[in-house]
């Protein structure tokens, strides 16, 4: 999911935490204790990158989604659309 709202441009890990709990109406308000060690896993697997800056005499660190985790995101919505479907079908009852 954080690669996903990388894709539509960067963000520091605050603007991602916010994202996700915009995007999923409440559903996943996250804590940044869960949120940074992933951004942080990511980057060390070498899906995205970041890059300090300097915002209001605050510096933050701001992610970039790079060409790896393009890929690994297409490969991720391949497996979810393979799993959804799969348990759609086991679980909608046909009338």
């Amino acid at each position: 999911m954080v690669l996903a709202i990388l894709e539509t441009g960067s963000a520091h890990g605050y603007s991602i935490i916010e994202s996700l709990r915009r995007e999923s109406s409440g559903l996943f308000d996250l804590p940044e204790g869960t949120v940074y060690p992933a951004l942080h896993r990511l980057e060390e697997n070498g899906l995205i990158k970041s890059t300090r800056e300097m915002v209001e005499g605050r510096e933050r660190r701001v992610y970039h989604l790079i060409p790896a985790g393009h890929g690994s995101l297409k490969e991720s919505r391949a497996s979810w659309q393979a799993f959804s479907s799969a348990v759609s079908r086991i679980l909608v009852v046909n009338p």
